[in-house]
């Protein structure tokens, strides 16, 4: 009864311990939101998630139609319909290049990754304005040529919108829907004309760690380079060449092979959705946005807070396996260890995973690693030595406690396989516990007096 009950209370003590480990969980969150918080700030000043689309050409028309009806009398009337509406022209070729020139922002402890992309697209236009139709009485406005961008406050000075070789005035706005951009008008065609169009758009953008581009033409050619060495690819994968001096980056796609045009024409201000991609029930319009765009976030491959967090989903594990150790060393060496004592080191244990987040906010988190699984380390061994009324369990215990904690750095470190050296590593311990308790007398063990 006695070994049963002393389970019990090890599950127990391993659940109560569950508490300030979520809590902190909840202080990583907390500070993730902080982050956030500091990017929209930064954003807002220097400019947020970018995203460019376009040129489009939009050509506006107003008609008039007659048609002759039956009335209920047997007598003929006509009737005049007038609507408005306008035609969405896609360039037949769309290439877009540019350097994405990365910088760094700070906002209290946060860092956060800034770029200003210097770059241009070239669009060819070869669209054929629909003819008059028999009945029907057209006029035709002032086409537009349409560039979409996220945030025009990123804008650094004006850009530049050329056709055929000719400068055109740019104005504010899309100038077929609400969402921010720039346009530029062009002379109103006749009815039935061809349109040639030759366009050169330039500009600066400044935004804050993702940039995207939607492959609004026939055939689209998109490059990007920049000395950032650690990118990441989202949507269409690329053809890319990564090295420490940075990445360049070049996608080729076909309007066949991409959704973006038919999402553009259903949300013309596509372009203002600069987020990643979200979970279900968010804004459906930045999940369209996501899955039509090609996009590159400059992220930071070592994030402390990603790391702390993936860190402490393995401090349940600490705590069971060291619980486990002292149960093992009570039964076999028949040293009692109270529950408060138990309780102690268990919360010594939780306090490593805050000491790592806060350490990290202020040096590399490998050295953050290193001084707070010291400083626990060290805790433990001095304590246990009195505990176990030996200075070498003590040690030995802390040891332990070093092998897994550099294991679980080894495990951060290899995020790809992270899944298979944790469950080895989990093996191999249950595999060690077995082997070494195989010959024990289970019964004669709880039946023992303690010393």
């Amino acid at each position: 009864m006695r070994l049963a009950f002393k389970a019990a209370m090890v599950v127990v003590l391993t659940l109560v311990i569950l508490i300030p480990l979520q809590m902190v969980r909840g202080t990583i969150q907390e500070r993730q939101q902080f982050r956030e918080t500091a990017v929209r700030d930064i954003g807002a000043n220097y400019g947020g998630r970018q995203w460019l689309a376009g040129p489009v050409l939009v050509v506006p028309y107003d008609e008039r139609s007659e048609t002759t009806v039956t009335a209920e009398d047997g007598t003929l009337r006509r009737s005049v319909r007038q609507r408005s509406g306008q035609w969405t022209f896609f360039p037949a070729t769309l290439a877009m290049s540019g350097v994405l020139k990365p910088d760094v922002r700070r906002r209290g402890l946060h860092a956060v990754r800034v770029y200003a992309w210097d770059g241009d697209a070239e669009a060819r236009f070869d669209v054929a304005i629909p003819a008059d139709a028999d009945g029907v009485q057209r006029r035709i406005g002032q086409p537009w040529l349409s560039v979409g961008i996220a945030d025009v406050g990123g804008l650094q000075g004006t850009p530049t919108l050329f056709a055929n070789g000719a400068a055109l005035t740019v104005e504010q706005g899309l100038g077929h829907a609400d969402g921010p951009g720039v346009h530029a008008r062009l002379p109103a065609p006749a009815a039935g004309a061809r349109l040639h169009l030759d366009v050169r758009a330039a500009l600066v953008l400044r935004g804050t760690e993702r940039f995207a581009m939607l492959p609004l033409g026939d055939a689209n050619d998109l490059r990007l380079r920049s000395s950032w060495p650690s990118p990441k690819f989202e949507g269409r994968s690329p053809q890319q060449d990564i090295d420490a001096q940075g990445f360049r980056a070049r996608w080729q796609l076909a309007a066949v092979a991409s959704n973006a045009q038919r999402r553009y024409l259903q949300q013309p201000d596509l372009a203002v959705l600069a987020q990643p991609a979200i979970a279900a029930g968010g804004d459906p319009r930045e999940a369209a946005a996501t899955d039509a765009a090609v996009s590159v976030a400059l992220i930071d491959p070592v994030n402390p807070y990603l790391q702390a967090d993936r860190a402490s989903k393995y401090g349940l594990l600490f705590v069971l396996l060291t619980f486990i150790g002292f149960f093992m060393f009570e039964l076999i060496k028949q040293v009692r260890v109270h529950p408060i004592q138990y309780l102690l080191v268990g919360m010594a244990i939780a306090i490593f995973f805050l000491l790592l987040l806060s350490l990290s906010e202020h040096v590399a988190f490998g050295l953050s690693y290193l001084a707070a699984a010291a400083a626990c380390i060290g805790l433990i061994g001095f304590y246990l030595a009195a505990v176990l009324r030996s200075r070498a369990r003590g040690a030995g215990f802390a040891a332990m406690l070093g092998t897994l904690y550099a294991l679980l750095y080894g495990l951060l470190l290899s995020e790809d396989n992270a899944l298979v050296l944790g469950s080895a590593l989990l093996f191999t311990i249950l595999a060690a516990i077995m082997v070494g308790t195989r010959k024990l007398d289970w019964y004669q063990l709880s039946a023992r007096p303690p010393a």
